[in-house]
């Protein structure tokens, strides 16, 4: 059972690997202006397998649950914005 276990582990550790960096790929792409639909249904397609293993590795006495896709929608990736620069020579934007 143990090693059933640990098999499971070792294939949810592989498959959000792979969610990753397709995820990675979609955001290169959307950044980019080009057409992610595939890479997102392949995406989506592991999203079930994911489920199915955690179904199977909580029924061995494992547990832990899977961020719905609302979450997951939520999150922020854009990048952090950058205070403006100050000119030289000013104190907060006046002119000495």
């Amino acid at each position: 059972m143990d090693n059933k276990l640990s098999q499971i582990r070792r294939k949810i550790r592989m498959l959000r690997a792979d969610m990753l960096t397709l995820e990675g790929a979609i955001r290169i792409q959307v950044n980019r202006d080009e057409d992610c639909s595939e890479a997102s249904f392949r995406l989506m397609a592991m999203r079930p397998q994911l489920l199915d293993l955690i179904r199977q590795r909580n029924a061995l006495g494992g547990s832990e649950e899977c961020v719905s896709i609302s979450e997951r929608l939520k999150e922020n990736h854009r990048p952090s914005v950058r205070p403006k620069r100050l000119a030289r020579g000013t104190i907060s934007g006046r002119v000495r």
